[in-house]
């Protein structure tokens, strides 16, 4: 897979080619220092792949994603951001525009620790991105649409739900970008979204959804009562908890340890969440890389959840829903496009059959 570097930064361009000369198959084919040069690099290379900068000088990440859109031999573009609020606005835009992922910038003090940390965060996204290129290029993977849970026993629907739940990672601003602006004002459930991001880069995607959904949309704060008709975001780089209340239960946002890997995670909120909802909870699985809110699916479908899993030829990464769907997790299995009135079928129906 080529691979090309855009930075704005000497010594960044570097260490980012010497961490992906690290990964099998990956060769890097050139480098530029802002969006204006990475354009000619990207028609004169023709690369499968762009790491790139998003704040540069001439022109900056954004304009490069924009100026790319539509073109069908356009790469897949992994940003890297800083911290910052602007830096978490601008990568929300860009993965709206199609940006495969992000990282942030490494911060450490030496050459090593950025180096390092470059590696961890930079390597299993271009893995990713090999798979994901690898699927497409096959086509489609067929999937039903019912997923029988096979050589599993669970007890049935519990009845009508209380809760949707929404476990998502690699892909997901698009796929929320898609799947909110869906649902009408009148959904009579609470939503509550673990999506795998760092802080304050939950927050803008929280503001940006709000814009564009007939739903109120807001970052969860500790404390916050849980309420039908909302839609409540687990903040990036800490745990969220299901907490039980009168009239309604509430979220509390704690600085647990990672859970699968993840903070905030799927697993973790799934699983407090069941304790509260028990079975009358309906779970979403969608786009993102690796396995977390598989043992969440399991403790919810063991007291009489539904569960809906992101079918393979809409994820941008298959790894979350193949994951809940080979361990036969999955009630339902459909595409994004589906998946809105998946849910308030699944809503209406267990509410009018209670």
């Amino acid at each position: 897979m080529r691979v090309l570097v855009v930075d704005d930064s000497t010594l960044f361009r570097k260490v980012v080619r010497d961490t992906l000369a690290t990964i099998p198959g990956i060769e890097v084919v050139g480098v530029a220092a802002n969006g204006k040069l990475a354009l000619e690099k990207i028609e004169q290379l023709r690369p499968d792949l762009v790491t790139l900068d998003i704040e540069m000088p001439e022109l900056d990440g954004l304009g490069v994603l924009r100026q790319l859109k539509g073109q069908a031999w356009a790469p897949g573009a992994i940003m890297l951001s800083a911290l910052t609020e602007k830096g978490a606005k601008m990568t929300n835009e860009a993965l709206a525009l199609g940006a495969f992922d992000f990282i942030l910038k490494p911060n450490g003090t030496t050459l090593a620790e950025n180096s390092e940390q470059l590696i961890r965060e930079l390597s299993p996204r271009v893995s990713a991105y090999q798979a994901s290129r690898r699927r497409s290029q096959r086509g489609p993977e067929k999937q039903p649409v019912m997923n029988a849970s096979v050589g599993t026993s669970f007890p049935p629907s519990a009845g009508a739900p209380q809760v949707c739940l929404i476990g998502i990672s690699t892909g997901g601003p698009a796929a929320l970008t898609k799947l909110l602006p869906l649902f009408d004002a009148g959904y009579p459930l609470p939503i509550v979204i673990v999506q795998h991001m760092p802080a304050v880069f939950t927050r803008k995607l929280a503001e940006s959804l709000d814009e564009n959904c007939k739903l109120k949309v807001q970052e969860i704060e500790d404390g916050m009562t849980i309420r039908p008709g909302n839609v409540y975001i687990a903040p990036g780089g800490m745990q969220t908890q299901v907490v039980k209340g009168l009239p309604h239960p509430t979220l509390k946002v704690t600085n647990d340890a990672p859970v699968s890997h993840c903070k905030p995670s799927v697993d973790y909120t799934f699983r407090h969440a069941a304790q509260v909802y028990r079975g009358k909870t309906l779970a979403v699985i969608m786009t993102g890389m690796g396995n977390d809110g598989t043992e969440g699916c399991r403790t919810l479908r063991s007291l009489g959840a539904t569960v809906i899993a992101q079918d393979a030829a809409s994820c941008v990464v298959y790894g979350m829903p193949r994951n809940v769907i080979d361990a036969g997790l999955a009630n339902v299995v459909c595409p994004l496009d589906d998946i809105a009135d998946k849910i308030e079928e699944l809503t209406r129906g267990q509410i009018l059959c209670s």
